[in-house]
């Protein structure tokens, strides 16, 4: 079961100065849409790890920076169409699933 974002990790991203950074943006659009990190984390074939360095602000590179800007290009134009936030862990786990097209 996916935990809910910590108030220090929401406190941290809103008072972050350096929101140019691929990871403060995924984390940002993450958050308001409900998209636990463990899954994000599938859609992006990356570890959970990772997708936690990388809401705090590590670099991405290379084919993950690309791939991080779809996904955030994605995910923002399923908030502007009301399909996200996910009201559920469930329906945010299968939101990833029909997004990358497979279980996880």
């Amino acid at each position: 079961m996916s935990r809910p974002y910590s108030t220090k990790f929401l406190s941290e991203l809103d008072s972050a100065d350096d929101t140019y950074r691929i990871g403060y943006r995924i984390a940002k659009v993450c958050v308001t849409a409900n998209l636990p990190a463990k899954y994000v984390a599938a859609a992006l074939d990356v570890s959970r790890a990772t997708v936690h360095n990388w809401f705090r602000g590590a670099v991405l590179r290379g084919k993950n920076q690309d791939l991080a800007l779809a996904f955030i290009r994605l995910v923002e134009k399923d908030l502007e169409a009301g399909v996200l936030p996910a009201k559920s862990v469930k329906k945010a786990k299968a939101y990833i699933e029909d997004m990358i097209g497979r279980s996880i």
